[in-house]
């Protein structure tokens, strides 16, 4: 990317900080901006007929937040994304991003690349929850993501991965005795 690609891109972006424990968005709303994580971490998270919190995703610096069917559908979110630390975070708009993906073509293939990583992920994930044993999911999740374990609670782990913060002491104990 061109110096001069990035501060057209700059120029498109509102920072923001956000409180630990803030929302950047809100059951209910509309997703009207894309967070790229400068400083911090955030978790999305839906909740059940039963009051029950469902990790859905975990953010930290260098990573995009936000809910993309509201954005692009501009429909009420499902989801709840807050601040699990203090943020700095740097917002895009729907409009300011296809904006960007007219005028910039580096910003275009940025998005594009990012897109791929998601879907590749997303497909790993669902893989990992229906066909992975607990202890595997665990494996497999500090294998692919170790900042994660540092930054993120244990309930909010065994969140994540779909299983109980029992499981998940279980699974951890038997890891440590190998």
């Amino acid at each position: 990317m061109s110096e001069e690609d990035f501060e057209v891109i700059q120029r498109h972006f509102i920072q923001k900080r956000i409180r630990k424990k803030q929302y950047l968005l809100a059951e209910g709303e509309i997703c009207k901006y894309f967070a790229f994580i400068v400083k911090g971490a955030m978790r999305k998270y839906c909740i059940d007929e039963k009051g029950v919190e469902h990790t859905v995703d975990l953010y930290i610096e260098n990573w995009w937040a936000g809910d993309r069917e509201s954005f692009v559908m501009s429909t009420p979110s499902a989801y709840n994304i807050d601040a699990w630390e203090d943020c700095e975070v740097l917002l895009i708009s729907r409009e300011d991003t296809l904006k960007l993906c007219q005028q910039c073509p580096a910003f275009n293939e940025l998005l594009l690349k990012l897109d791929e990583r998601n879907n590749i992920a997303t497909q790993k994930r669902i893989t990992s929850s229906i066909s992975f044993t607990a202890e595997k999911r665990y494996q497999r999740f500090v294998q692919d993501h170790p900042y994660f374990v540092q930054r993120f609670p244990q309930h909010i782990i065994a969140s994540y991965l779909g299983i109980t913060k029992d499981t998940l002491s279980r699974v951890r104990k038997k890891a440590l005795s190998k």
